[in-house]
């Protein structure tokens, strides 16, 4: 049989943690849960310290992160959080940033997409 796949976008790992147990049982070829942010690599919390004058770029010192790579540091500088111009929300991306991804069989396609949607998946 033929296959698809389904990217449902979720609030919190836990909603997305419990509807892909329920996805088990439809014969699930492939799926996985992953968090996503708006810079790319892992901006992690840094430990900078400005007493000392650890600061290696803006996006550490305001946003208290360091970016893996440089492009991620040019973006996390750019933001309008880092800027000081705007408070810019209240960190990182809010609402759905928990990606579901499933690969299953076509036959249980619908019955996949009610799950999801009745466990407040955004398909």
């Amino acid at each position: 049989m033929s296959e698809k796949s389904i990217l449902a976008y979720f609030k919190s790992p836990e909603e997305a943690e419990a509807v892909s147990r329920k996805l088990q049982s439809l014969r699930v070829i492939d799926m996985s849960i992953n968090r996503f942010s708006k810079y790319p690599g892992n901006a992690q919390y840094s430990g900078n310290n400005p007493l000392t004058g650890d600061i290696p770029s803006l996006a550490t010192m305001t946003l208290n992160s360091t970016p893996d790579t440089r492009s991620a540091g040019i973006l996390a500088a750019a933001d309008a959080s880092a800027s000081g111009m705007s408070h810019g929300g209240e960190g990182g991306p809010t609402g759905r940033d928990i990606l579901l991804t499933v690969v299953l069989d076509s036959g249980v396609f619908d019955q996949a997409l009610s799950l999801i949607e009745e466990a407040g998946g955004m398909i």
